[in-house]
Order: C-alpha cells, then sequence, then structure tokens
C-alpha cells in the first residue's frame, strides 16, 4: 500500500517549502545574477554556486516558506538596483593587502523588504496547507486498511487515527492537528513493512519480533525528534522560524516583565459551604451552623467543643459527609433508599446528635474529603493551644517526656570503665 516515490520527494525541512504531493523535482531554484537552475532537491548545490560564483550569502534559508518564488523575487529586484541597496558588505582579510580581500554580500531579514517576503510566503504557506487541511475533512474517498489489524476505514481519516490509538494505543496525535495525512500513513506504513520500529528506527527481522520490541519498549509511537514528521503537524506552520517545541515551550513572559504588583483592586470570590445533611449553600459560616441547628438539630459548634483536636473533627464531619453521601445514617448505620428517608429518620429517632462509637469514625480513611474543596473544613479549628499542659496524645493519652539523664551517674557506671587505662 506504500507507492513507490523518489528518495529525495521531500525536503527534510519542512520550512523550506511546502510540504505535499506538489514539492517534488518539478519546481526550479534560479541563480540571482546568471541563468544557473537546478531542481529544487539540489538546493545545497545552488546555494553554493551563489557562494562560490557570486560571493552572496542567504541567511536562515531554512526559514524560507517558499525558496523558488522567494529567488525569482530577488532576481527581478538586483536588475532593478544595484546588490548593495539591500545587502550588508562583509570583507574578508580586512587588514591585509587590498588585493587579497573579497567581498562578500549578506541577503537577511533585517532588511525589511526581506522580511515582509518572508512572512508573506509564510502566511500563504499557511493558507495552502490549512486549505488542504480542509479538503482532507470533507474528503469522503478516503478507504485504508489498519496497519496494525485488518480492520478498513473509509471516508474520514479520523476514524482510522482514533482506532490506532485506542485500540492499539498508538497515537500521532489529535487529528484536528494533521494535514497530509495520506502522507503521513504511507511513510509508517513503509517503515512497518520494512520491518522498522516507528520510534526508534531499528530494523528487525520479522514482524513478530518487531511487535514484540514496540510492545515491549513502549515504542508505539513516533519520535517527535525526527524532523521528517516536521511536515504533517499544522503547529509548525503556524509562526515564521519556530518549530512546535518552541511554541509550545512559550510561555507568558510579557506577564513576568509586567512591573504593575497592585493588587489592590483584588476581589476574591467568596467560597460557600454545603449543609451536612442537604444541598443548601451559604457564604457565612454561622448560617450554616444556624441552619444545620435549627432545620437539622445538628449542633456542629458543640461537637467541636467535645473534640478539642482539629483532626478528630475533620474525621467527624468527613464520616458524617460520607454516611449522607451514601443514604446511612451516621449513628446507627442504618440503610435507606434516598436522601428525604435519611432526614426524615434522623428527625424521629433523633439521631442527629448521636454519634457511634469513635473506633467508626476515627480512622485514617476519614482524613480525606468527601467532596473536593469542601468549605466546612476549612472553619474548623485546633483548640490545642487552650489545653492546660499540651502534652495529651490525640485519643486523650498522656505522653510523658523521656527523664533526662545524670551525665556523672552514666559514666561512672559504665561497663566502658574497665577499658580505660588508668591515668598518672
Amino acid at each position: 500500500c506504500f507507492p513507490e516515490q523518489p528518495h529525495a520527494t521531500y525536503s527534510d525541512d519542512p520550512a523550506c517549502h511546502p510540504p505535499g504531493p506538489h514539492c517534488g523535482g518539478a519546481e526550479t531554484l534560479s541563480c540571482l545574477f546568471c541563468s544557473e537552475s537546478l531542481p529544487l532537491m539540489h538546493k545545497d548545490v545552488l546555494l553554493k554556486h551563489l557562494l562560490l560564483q557570486h560571493k552572496l550569502v542567504i541567511a536562515d534559508v531554512q526559514l524560507i516558506a517558499h525558496l523558488p518564488k522567494y529567488l525569482l523575487y530577488w532576481k527581478g529586484r538586483f536588475l532593478e538596483q544595484p546588490i548593495t541597496d539591500f545587502c550588508s558588505e562583509i570583507k574578508t582579510n580586512s587588514t591585509g593587502p587590498v588585493e587579497k580581500q573579497e567581498r562578500y554580500f549578506l541577503l537577511c531579514d533585517v532588511l525589511p523588504e526581506d522580511r515582509a517576503l518572508r512572512e508573506k510566503l509564510q502566511q500563504k504557506r499557511l493558507e495552502e496547507v490549512l486549505e488542504q487541511q480542509q479538503k482532507e475533512r470533507e474528503d469522503r474517498s478516503f478507504h485504508r486498511v489498519c496497519m496494525f489489524c485488518n480492520d478498513e476505514f473509509t471516508g474520514n481519516r479520523s476514524d482510522l487515527l482514533n482506532h490506532m490509538a485506542h485500540e492499539h494505543a498508538f497515537s500521532v496525535g489529535l487529528p484536528d492537528n494533521i494535514v497530509y495525512c495520506d502522507e503521513l500513513l504511507d511513510t509508517l506504513q513503509s517503515k512497518v513493512d520494512n520491518l522498522q520500529c516507528l520510534y526508534c528506527e531499528k530494523t528487525f527481522k520479522d514482524k513478530v519480533t518487531l511487535k514484540d520490541h514496540m510492545r515491549k519498549k513502549a515504542h508505539r509511537r513516533i519520535n517527535a525528534n525526527n524532523r521528517q514528521y516536521d511536515r504533517f503537524y499544522i503547529i509548525n506552520y503556524l509562526e515564521l522560524g519556530k518549530t512546535w517545541e518552541e511554541v509550545q515551550s512559550e510561555d507568558d513572559r510579557e506577564l513576568l516583565d509586567d512591573k504593575d504588583d497592585d493588587w489592590s483592586d483584588w476581589r476574591a470570590c467568596p467560597v460557600s459551604a454545603v449543609c451536612l445533611f442537604c444541598d443548601l449553600r451559604r457564604d457565612a459560616m454561622d448560617d450554616i451552623y444556624a441552619h444545620m441547628k435549627e432545620v437539622h438539630d445538628f449542633d456542629l459548634q458543640h461537637l467541636r467543643a467535645e473534640l478539642s483536636k482539629f483532626y478528630q473533627q475533620v474525621k467527624l464531619v468527613n464520616f458524617i459527609r460520607r454516611q449522607i453521601h451514601q443514604n446511612r445514617c451516621h449513628a446507627c448505620q442504618g440503610k435507606f433508599g434516598c436522601r428525604g428517608d435519611v432526614l426524615r429518620h434522623l428527625r424521629e429517632r433523633q439521631h442527629a446528635m448521636m454519634l457511634p462509637p469513635a473506633r467508626t469514625w476515627n480512622q485514617p480513611q476519614y482524613y480525606f474529603p468527601t467532596y473536593e474543596n469542601d468549605a466546612l473544613l476549612c472553619a474548623l479549628s485546633d483548640s490545642d493551644g487552650e489545653e492546660s499542659d499540651g502534652r495529651a496524645g490525640e485519643d486523650g493519652v498522656p505522653v510523658i517526656a523521656e527523664d533526662l539523664l545524670d551525665a556523672r551517674l552514666v559514666k561512672e557506671n559504665s561497663v566502658l570503665r574497665n577499658l580505660l587505662k588508668p591515668t598518672t
């Protein structure tokens, strides 16, 4: 399923020209000063010709979106005006004799006209790529077999890409980020047919060995450092001279440079607390306490006074909230069909303020909240500082400090004294 193509059909660098089926050797590169012209695949030969024969250096050639059009533009401009009007002049051996000095010319984007030309070509290439991507989305003639199994896919390319990601743990990225999808799949299929790993690109003796290698080494992915794949991702066409790594690594540096540190206009959003027994929300904790006491006969402040330890309060609140969430009475552990039946049971049996034995709720699992960002927990306080001696453990067991040792007695009674040599 991989069509025969010349080895140099694509340039390794996607920034040199628009990728796709049309970017083979059909386009030619014309010298800026003479009639010399070469196929696009021989770009380096032409650049060498410009350097040796015409003493011209073009800066950052790899960032030029469409080199043939770039060269044609400047060939026309050099016919209108002398090269010194556009290029910086560089002299070699400037301190030596005049006859040994050579003049070179540098054409770069420091010149506003050159910069504008590069940006225009970049924009044109981006438009072509987006147009190609839209065609692929609307194309319903797609038909292909998965390279890992025998499943066939027709109509939409994203179905095949999602299938490989979900069924075979092989993801090339989101379908909306990919362009020239057929060529990408051809490239991957060619590597698999040649028994080549898609990540480390090692070659194996048979498909079974290749499959085991990719599974055990977690190589069911493409190598992000292989620039051959860059032309298949939209992100590489977004900004002039930036690869996908540079685009992704960008942060809001201008925010870091902002010297305005005035936070006086900051208005924090109030955090609402939720009742332990129903869905009532209130911004003020006193309102929540009053509601639970009046409506549910539950006095949390009274229980907090009895449980002076902060973590005991946390575990009790988390325990009650979890029991109510599971439609269970926190006092007798009775199970009910809905929240309303639980609340009715608590009111009729007066179980709201009844607590089960401490071993039921004073468990490590209730360190963790039932609901994320439970504001009721933030209102709990630790009253350890109010205790008289401050040395009681969490369960009320006194913690007795170790006795201080008398160094003189230890020295006199130690068995090591017999090892000491008598002093004279």
